[in-house]
Parts: C-alpha cells; structure tokens; sequence
C-alpha cells in the first residue's frame, strides 16, 4: 500500500474546510422550534404506556402548532439511551432547584400536542 505524506500546509487546509463545512453537517435545532429556559416545575411519568413529560416556568417562544396551546415538553423515547438521560437531568433540574434550557424538535410526534425535546441544558 502507497504511503500518503502531506505537508502541515496541505493538512490545515483540510481541517479549515472541514471546520468551515461542520455547521453544514452537524444537525442544528431547527429555526422555528420551541425553546423554554426556566425551572422544572413538573416531571410526569404516566404508568399506562411509560409516557415522559415535563412543565418548565418560564415564557415559551416558537413553539410548533401542534404545541401552541401547550406547556409541556415531551420526551420522544423515555426507553431509549437518550430519553433515560433526558429524564435524570431533568430530575435533577427539578430537585436542584437549577434552571434548564429546553429546545424542541418542532415535532410533536410521542404526543400529539407536545412538543419533542431535542436537547435540555441544565444551567
């Protein structure tokens, strides 16, 4: 097998485009979602079917239309990796009294008029 070499000029100008190209690729909340930053007043797991959701104090802004008249938040997968880490920080959002930054997907595909959360940041 040939043995590429390249030069540190060549090598930078490789990560400069791929730096440059990243916001491109990298998957970015989407313009119109929801966005809430407050404390976590509720969290409600429902027996029946394992359904997450969560009420956050503060003023939401883009919310889809199939949320508008909504103030919950829902998590899309409590069964998966993700969901299960979503619910234990928001858990310890609501017992640590710290405030979250909750972003939604602009879906409202696990409930029908609650948006799906996409990331929650714990301030």
């Amino acid at each position: 097998m040939a043995r590429l070499s390249m030069g540190r000029a060549a090598a930078r100008t490789i990560l400069v485009c791929v730096v440059l190209a990243a916001p491109g690729i990298v998957n970015v909340p989407h313009a119109s979602a929801g966005e809430v930053t407050g404390l976590v007043t509720d969290v409600l797991v429902r027996d029946s079917d394992g359904l997450v959701y969560v009420h956050v104090a503060g003023t939401a802004t883009n919310r889809p239309a199939c949320a508008a008249t909504t103030s919950y938040w829902m998590i899309p997968n409590e069964n998966s990796e993700a969901g299960k880490k979503l619910y234990a920080l928001l858990l310890a959002a609501k017992v640590s009294g710290m405030r979250v930054q909750v972003i939604g997907k602009n879906t409202c595909l696990r409930w029908g008029d609650g948006e799906d959360i996409l990331y929650v940041n714990m301030h």
